[in-house]
């Protein structure tokens, strides 16, 4: 990870330099025992007038998000909504986060509780910025401790907005927004007063926080890149089936932690399957929505330039279209085969590769044969395969008959290359805390 050399900033290049950076955590450090002792009703109190600033200013926060990625504002009102929710939920979980007593001696009291770690870095991404972040900071700052969010380079003005309208609720020091590119997360990674470092984000970046992370003990939580199949048995209507794996692949430009990047389907249904999906792809495409930018467009037409050139069939889209912007079409491949790029790596676009399979065995045995561990999702009518794919696939979230959606309060773990630890829901405050045991007695006579 490359460190940040202060005699390299210039005016064209904000970026905080090693000694503010130091600073900043240096602030969270010295904040933290006093945030940890404020009583955790306190603490869930600042959270949720948190919360309520920005459901105040949602619609300022969907518009300059908008203005960064080209996230339409009605979508990204969404996603800030869904952050407020997630506050709202740690504010009332918080309070509640519990130890457990032990039975020993008589005479002794001995219990186990849970106190904060410390001094968190949040590295957040672009694609669903506050939504994410509010998750990370939430379960962090209710359980006491302080929090360095830097969020994505991609939404500088969305990240520091999100910071303001937070901080405003908490005691100096206890939030602070950091902005900057990767250098900055490197810098902040490797800091050694650092005690959780939480990434949300790409691979690579998340195995260098890993590597950083083992240098100075400090705990991860890592989303990383996922590549979540879709199969699709033998059995199902194809038409309702196409309309799911258009919702996974193409909502957000497929630009979604979860969305579909593979698709297997039962060649009883193939046919009429992809012949359905490509009616919702010209579909998606009377209204397409930006990628984020240029950089990320390029590397999702080279991946479907590389199947159409090993063989496969581009049926809607697959190009970059003339007018400008950072649009590409929802794309359909056919004839798509294991090796290809666009089956063995995250797309990160609106592209829907499908490869035909013999039978359901054959489709959960090549899905299963992935390094990324995030989600996947099963369309079936056979309760015996729904029961043999979520044991099966071996992945943090599975989802039978339903690409999107979940309880509230839900919670996965990712594996392999999508990362580790739990990022959401009631066990993110077991993560955010380390348990400590008391034995206690009373003075020998």
């Amino acid at each position: 990870m490359t460190e940040i050399d202060d005699a390299t900033r210039t005016d064209a290049d904000p970026m905080p330099t090693a000694a503010e950076l130091g600073a900043i955590v240096g602030r969270a450090r010295k904040a933290q025992g006093q945030w940890a002792s404020e009583p955790a009703t306190a603490r869930a109190a600042a959270l949720r007038a948190g919360a309520d600033a920005l459901r105040e200013h949602v619609d300022e926060l969907a518009a300059t998000l908008e203005s960064e990625t080209g996230r339409p504002a009605a979508s990204g009102r969404e996603g800030v909504l869904a952050g407020v929710g997630t506050l709202d939920q740690y504010a009332e979980l918080g309070p509640v986060h519990r130890g457990r007593t032990l039975h020993g001696q008589w005479d002794a009291t001995d219990f186990m509780i849970p106190q904060p770690r410390g001094v968190v870095v949040a590295l957040t991404p672009w694609n669903d910025p506050v939504a994410i972040a509010a998750g990370l900071l939430g379960a962090a700052l209710v359980t006491g401790n302080t929090v360095v969010h830097k969020p994505s380079e991609r939404c500088p003005r969305t990240g520091v907005l999100l910071g303001r309208l937070l901080a405003a609720h908490f005691p100096d020091g206890v939030l602070q927004t950091v902005s900057g590119d990767g250098r900055v997360g490197a810098a902040l990674a490797e800091a050694p007063e650092v005690d959780v470092i939480a990434h949300v984000g790409g691979t690579a970046t998340g195995r260098a926080v890993a590597a950083a992370a083992a240098r100075t003990g400090a705990k991860v939580l890592l989303e990383n890149g996922g590549n979540d199949a879709l199969l699709v048995d033998e059995g199902v209507d194809p038409a309702w089936a196409a309309e799911q794996a258009a919702l996974g692949a193409f909502a957000n430009a497929g630009q979604i932690c979860t969305s579909v990047e593979r698709i297997y389907v039962h060649r009883s249904v193939a046919e009429a399957f992809v012949r359905a999906l490509c009616e919702r792809a010209e579909r998606w495409n009377l209204d397409p929505q930006p990628l984020v930018d240029e950089r990320l467009r390029a590397e999702v037409d080279a991946q479907v330039r590389e199947a159409v050139a090993a063989g496969a069939k581009a049926l809607v889209g697959g190009r970059v279209p003339d007018a400008s912007g950072t649009v590409y079409p929802a794309t359909v491949l056919t004839d798509c085969a294991p090796d290809m790029r666009v089956l063995r790596e995250e797309t990160f676009g609106p592209v829907a590769p499908v490869r035909v399979v013999a039978d359901f065995e054959t489709g959960l045995r090549e899905a299963c044969a992935d390094e990324y561990g995030l989600a996947a999702t099963v369309l079936t009518a056979s309760v015996e395969h729904a029961q043999r794919a979520w044991r099966a696939l071996p992945v943090g979230t599975v989802k039978i008959n339903a690409v999107f959606g979940g309880a509230p309060g839900g919670a996965a773990q990712p594996r392999g290359r999508s990362g580790s630890g739990f990022g959401y829901g009631p066990e993110l405050l077991d993560e955010m805390t380390t348990m400590k045991v008391v034995h206690m007695r009373p003075p020998g006579r």
